[in-house]
């Protein structure tokens, strides 16, 4: 199973633990798993077509999956995706 780093905005969602775990043979796969999980996440990850919210930034081992394959991207036993909400605002 893949590693998860959840960001302090999810944890609510998560029942407040900073690192899950899912499986999954790819980053869409790992994501929904967690969703299935934990659905209070479904809709803050993922938008109405399937994909990932244009505000949710996914790294896999540190590299943005937008990058390399996007939900496609294939995940490993020992590998961590992170999930970084976009911020905004500022002055």
């Amino acid at each position: 199973m893949a590693k998860i780093k959840i960001p302090p905005v999810l944890r609510p969602s998560v029942g407040g633990e900073k690192e899950v775990q899912a499986g999954g043979e790819d980053v869409g796969a790992v994501l929904r798993a967690l969703a299935s999980e934990h659905p209070a996440t479904q809709t803050q990850l993922f938008g109405a077509d399937g994909q990932l919210n244009r505000y949710v930034n996914v790294y896999l081992n540190d590299e943005d999956v937008r990058v390399l394959n996007g939900l496609d991207t294939s995940v490993g036993e020992s590998d961590t995706l992170v999930i970084l909400p976009a911020m905004a605002g500022g002055v």
